[in-house]
């Protein structure tokens, strides 16, 4: 996935969630950040980052922050950014061969998966996680505490029972790691669940990208240590 056009600024300091000011070209700016998380270990005063330009004026921010230098390696860290490159990914039989339906945001029972794949003689229900956490080239999700991301784990079990293929990517936002893990000491109901779901039959993937300032692009499967 690629972005129009982006700019390079200078990260400043985060208000809330939502929002960013940074300094464009000597001018200190507010910008839309595109990742609710905490990423804290990312938006350190005076790091570089990228900003997508809508080139809209009229907009309340007309820039959103989508990625991060730390140290010498770029983080996406635009939370839209992994649903569009496992569409990608997909669609050019990254996963699964002789595809022929595959539907994003796809209903199953009382649940909402992010995608729906039928392939050759196989029915697939596919969550996608982005992980941006990275601590001496592991990376781990999730950063806070998540009952969203332990149900959504849970309701691929469902998947499972009722013989569906069941899948969970987690897209790692960036390159060369040695492997992922859960992250236990944030939350262990999403580690335990997780580790379950292996059990049940889950297929648990891990996936690294191609970062640039203007491009996120899924590459090389990433060992999985649960």
């Amino acid at each position: 996935m690629k972005y129009n056009k982006t700019v390079k600024a200078t990260f400043i300091e985060r208000p809330n969630r939502f929002v960013a000011k940074v300094n464009l070209d000597g001018e200190e700016i507010y910008c839309h950040v595109k990742n609710t998380g905490r990423c804290r270990e990312l938006l350190q005063s005076g790091v570089d980052v990228w900003l997508e330009d809508s080139e809209n004026p009229n907009r309340k921010y007309r820039y959103s922050l989508v990625s991060v230098r730390k140290g010498e390696r770029m983080v996406n860290m635009d939370s839209q950014a992994p649903n569009k490159a496992v569409g990608e990914w997909l669609r050019s039989e990254g996963l699964f061969k002789n595809i022929n339906l595959l539907k994003p945001e796809s209903r199953y029972g009382s649940s909402r998966f992010d995608f729906y794949c039928e392939y050759e003689d196989k029915k697939a229900f596919i969550e996608v996680k982005g992980v941006t956490l990275e601590n001496e080239n592991i990376v781990s999700f999730p950063d806070a505490p998540t009952e969203r991301g332990a149900r959504h784990v849970a309701e691929l079990i469902e998947c499972i029972k009722d013989g569906y293929e069941a899948y969970i990517i987690f897209v790692v936002q960036m390159k060369n790691v040695m492997h992922f893990t859960p992250n236990e000491d944030h939350d262990p109901v999403f580690a335990g669940t997780l580790r379950k779901a292996q059990q049940e039959g889950v297929n648990i993937v891990a996936v690294d990208c191609f970062v640039s300032d203007n491009e996120m692009r899924i590459e090389d499967f990433v060992e999985v240590k649960l």
